[in-house]
């Protein structure tokens, strides 16, 4: 590209206690390109964005905006030289409306002083008709689903008119329509000559959006190249220094013996699901967001309330009344709201990993310190999680080692039955192949594995069978030798 530079940032540095974040970056951005970012969870792309965003203060380095010097020490001076970030993890606040949230901090107000309502209703609804949104400006956040919220973000993120719109997973909550919708917003932002900076594990995705892409590894710089002069393979190689031949893996085992039974399972949000899960299954639940499948999960796993059906656990009968009674039972649930639902983001990693097995090595008042580290460790190594010691509080580690440390936690309870609910979303392809390969372990170990996930690939090649889901009731189970894309889809919209 000939134009002049939207964005440059030049040999930038971060180091933190026991970790040299960033080594000498360059990233540069042109207006109207999408340049997408792409390196495995702790590679640094997050530390770079929240650099660049004002979060955090650069150690060494430039960063030049339309080609001149800006110093950003805080959100607000990134705010005022036009840079807007959607954080994979979602900040907005729950109690309060749509139209509140997009405005947060620069509501408009009355001659009285009083903030003008009537006008952040009214242009929050242009901007939700301007981007197909069917969603109320009164509505409060906590009413709307992940992918709803996820949608919020992006359209308060794109309102402040800004000239850099940096993306970190923008669809990993979201359904194939609103991709679609969202692509469709990137392109119009592009031909006003907004950059967008677009994070993703979503390898499928580049072909479709991105202009060029940066490669980071370790901290490092490894290189930039145009998206239609490289391809999959070679991104990969980039990314995890090696080429990957084996990145699903799993040995499919003849599965006889029943370990849960759930017949015409009921509750305020299914209905009428019955499926069986065998000894060493890894049994996959496909299906549109919506459809149903988080759902089930949570019944069964005692958050919501079953209102009639049953459940049966190694040929007994349960009465579903809370967690913890499915716990002691041996059924274990990595839930798909990490930060909400998975972790205690201001404690250390040994005490999210260790939180579900106290009584491993507490007895009374006296604890076994040595038992607890070495239930960590031994965790920490299997799964490979990136931290600079046990003691790391979780929320700093990326969204990619927080997962690993939750699928960790659940693992210490020795679960018969494991269910995972979007246990790669946010993962790079080296933690995802890492994670494949734990649960092909478990299965060939006995343990029983539910996957609910939303990438077909995914659930195609780690299933045995697949359960379909559509407006709360499976409609289908298909084997993995039968299952296809299209089959899957067949069964997962409205006839």
């Amino acid at each position: 590209m000939s134009q002049p530079l939207l964005l440059e940032m030049k040999n930038i540095h971060k180091k933190f206690p026991g970790v040299y974040a960033l080594k000498g970056i360059n990233f540069t951005l042109y207006p109207g390109e999408v340049h997408a970012l792409l390196g495995e969870n702790g590679a640094g792309k997050s530390t770079l964005i929240k650099i660049l965003g004002g979060i955090y203060a650069k150690d060494q380095g430039e960063i030049f905006i339309e080609e001149k010097p800006v110093q950003i020490t805080d959100v607000t001076q990134a705010r005022a030289a036009g840079i807007s970030i959607i954080h994979q993890e979602l900040v907005l606040v729950p109690y309060l409306s749509v139209a509140e949230n997009i405005f947060l901090g620069r509501e408009p107000r009355q001659k009285n002083g009083l903030v003008d309502f009537s006008l952040i209703c009214s242009e929050t609804q242009r901007i939700l008709n301007e981007f197909g949104l069917a969603l109320r400006p009164e509505a409060k956040i906590a009413e709307l689903t992940i992918a709803q919220q996820q949608m919020v973000e992006i359209v308060k993120a794109i309102s402040t008119n800004a000239k850099i719109i940096v993306m970190d997973e923008p669809t990993s909550s979201i359904a194939d329509k609103e991709v679609d919708s969202l692509f469709e917003n990137i392109r119009r932002l592009t031909q006003k000559g907004i950059g967008i900076i677009y994070i993703s594990h979503r390898m499928s995705e580049l072909q479709q959006i991105a202009d060029r892409v940066t490669v980071m590894r370790d901290g490092e710089y490894i290189g930039t190249c145009a998206v239609k002069d490289t391809d999959n393979e070679k991104l990969i190689a980039m990314m995890v220094g090696r080429t990957m031949t084996n990145y699903y893996t799993r040995t499919y085992n003849e599965c006889t013996e029943t370990v849960l039974r759930v017949d015409k399972l009921c509750s305020n949000k299914v209905h009428d699901v019955s499926f069986e899960l065998k000894r060493g299954e890894i049994l996959g639940f496909a299906g549109l967001i919506g459809a149903g499948r988080s759902e089930t999960m949570k019944a069964l796993f005692g958050i919501d309330k079953i209102t009639s059906g049953t459940v049966e656990l190694m040929g007994s009968k349960i009465e579903v009344k809370s967690t913890q009674q499915m716990i002691e039972a041996g059924i274990s649930l990595v839930p798909e709201d990490r930060k909400n639902e998975g972790i205690f983001p201001t404690q250390s990693v040994q005490f999210n990993l260790t939180l579900k097995v106290l009584k491993e090595f507490i007895k009374g008042v006296l604890v076994d310190s040595p038992t607890e580290m070495n239930i960590t460790e031994t965790y920490m190594q299997e799964l490979s999680i990136k931290a600079p010691n046990a003691a790391t509080a979780i929320g700093s580690l990326s969204g990619g080692n927080q997962q690993k440390v939750v699928i960790s936690s659940w693992l210490a309870t020795h679960p018969k039955v494991l269910i995972l609910d979007e246990p790669t979303r946010g993962i790079d392809v080296g933690a995802k192949s890492e994670i494949y390969i734990i649960m092909n372990e478990l299965a060939k170990q006995g343990v029983s594995i539910i996957m609910v996930s939303s990438e077909l690939p995914e659930i195609l090649n780690m299933s045995d069978r697949i359960a379909v889901m559509c407006d709360g009731t499976i409609t289908t189970i298909l084997s993995h030798s039968e299952a296809t894309q299209e089959k899957i889809m067949q069964y997962a919209v409205k006839m």
